[in-house]
């Protein structure tokens, strides 16, 4: 069983199973595109020789290595992402903790190399 249990994540009932379920899957979806984005930029790395890395290590290991509908669970839980009904409007610190970016780990060299090559 995955931490934290569907009570817990249902803050005192405000949320029931389907609109967990359906924020899980949401959240998973974000974090496997995410994990896709970050191979993708790390093979073209690779390709163009532009880092000595291997494709492991240039990969975030929380997309790596745990499943998304876990990790989605334990953002859920520690209000990375965030549940908005119909009619809420979301919080843009929490807008903004959802942003995702490939960038953070790469070399700033490495981000050129790519850059020149998709001008030529």
């Amino acid at each position: 069983m995955i931490y934290p249990s569907i009570s817990e994540l249902s803050k005192d009932g405000k949320y029931n199973r389907y609109t967990l379920v359906i924020a899980t899957s949401k959240c998973a979806r974000v974090l496997t595109d995410e994990y896709v984005k970050q191979r993708e930029y790390a093979e073209k790395l690779i390709a163009n020789k532009a880092t000595d890395k291997s494709l492991i290590s240039m990969i975030k290991r929380e997309y790596r290595d745990e499943k998304a509908v876990k990790s989605a669970i334990k953002r859920l839980h520690e209000g990375e992402f965030a549940i908005y009904g119909e009619g809420e409007e979301p919080v843009e610190e929490a807008a903004e903790e959802t942003v995702l970016s490939v960038e953070d780990d790469v070399s700033a060299e490495a981000a050129e190399a790519i850059a020149e090559e998709s001008t030529l």
